[in-house]
């Protein structure tokens, strides 16, 4: 049986996102346990009404909720009774939980996942990954995306390691292909820092290093993983994101302005579907936290239902793969890694 936190306040349509996205995971998967963190009254009106196996789900109260415009040191020293904090402090403490998914406040998540669960072995700084969908029908990983604004080339190449690690164990993506994030694909491109990290990746015959990689190709298909430094790796995600949101946006509106286009779109309505569902961040779960000693998914603010079901199916496959034991196995063939 896995056991999964998943924390059920924070996000913009907690607790009911989070406690129907979590009774779909206990159908998807039959060996799952979940605890729901939060108001325990508040939890047990979203499960009133739907059938499930009561045996796999407990309820861990917390009464608190974080805000997302709270400063994450504070949060930890004055909402310790808060649906996160107390979620990581069982994370921490009871070891047959393997797990935990939050779609709550991520200065918060980040901070307390490092002064209370820690880091894998060998591992320098962990680091976000979130998975977008390419124009050849894969998907790409994006590492880092927010934990790390500085970085040195170790840090990206033991970021190249997890990610690709991650993507080969979760995913199935064999010998994933990895590029670095730059300002051009030649090999002296960019600057000091993208060029020791570009001699590094190429020096390191555990990843698949295809070379620079211009933040246009995101999603050409071309690439399984891209590694950047926290702040690039952020703004590339969300502008993405950004614009196919905006360009979806600009299609309806375009679609109602004629009449004969309206005709067009009536023959096309399957098609239109199956693009908006294909660009929908939502079906593609949370940014997993690679690199701590135990599984966190940080999943949208705005994640709905089958957005937090995904993020419970991504904790459950990082821990069902033993993700932790091979990164560290791996990382820790460099000494310069080894703490």
């Amino acid at each position: 049986m896995i056991k999964i936190i998943v924390d059920c306040f924070g996000g913009d349509h907690s607790p009911q996102a989070n406690v129907q996205g979590a009774l779909a995971a206990l159908v998807q998967f039959p060996d799952l346990h979940l605890i729901l963190s939060g108001d325990e009254e508040a939890i047990k009106a979203q499960l009133a009404g739907n059938e499930y196996d009561a045996s796999r789900i407990d309820i861990l109260h917390a009464p608190q909720v974080i805000g997302c415009d709270e400063r994450p040191t504070d949060v930890i020293r004055l909402k310790r009774e808060s649906s996160m904090i107390k979620a990581i402090r069982l994370l921490r403490d009871d070891d047959s939980v393997a797990a935990m998914v939050s779609t709550g406040s991520t200065g918060a998540l980040v901070a307390a996942a490092l002064t209370r669960i820690g880091r894998l072995r060998g591992i320098i700084r962990p680091a976000f990954c979130p998975i977008l969908p390419t124009m050849s029908g894969g998907i790409v990983g994006v590492c880092d995306s927010g934990a790390n604004v500085e970085v040195t080339a170790d840090h990206l190449r033991q970021f190249a390691i997890m990610s690709s690690l991650y993507m080969e164990n979760v995913y199935g993506i064999y010998k994933p292909r990895v590029a670095l994030l730059n300002v051009g694909k030649e090999p002296e491109k960019g600057d000091e820092l993208r060029q020791t990290a570009y001699r590094l990746l190429g020096e390191t015959p555990e990843i698949n290093f295809v070379g620079n990689m211009e933040s246009r190709d995101l999603l050409s298909g071309n690439y399984d993983v891209v590694v950047a430094d926290g702040f690039s790796g952020n703004v590339l995600v969300k502008s993405t994101e950004g614009a196919a949101l905006e360009l979806l946006g600009k299609l309806k509106k375009d679609i109602y302005s004629k009449f004969i286009y309206k005709v067009g779109a009536a023959l096309m309505a399957k098609m239109f579907k199956e693009e908006k569902e294909f660009m929908n961040y939502q079906n593609y779960g949370g940014s997993v936290l690679l690199g701590t000693s135990k599984v966190i998914v940080k999943g949208h603010g705005s994640s709905k239902a089958v957005s937090v079901q995904k993020c419970i199916e991504q904790a459950y496959k990082m821990q069902l793969s033993e993700l932790g034991a091979k990164t560290e196995e791996v990382i820790c063939r460099y000494e310069h890694y080894e703490l």
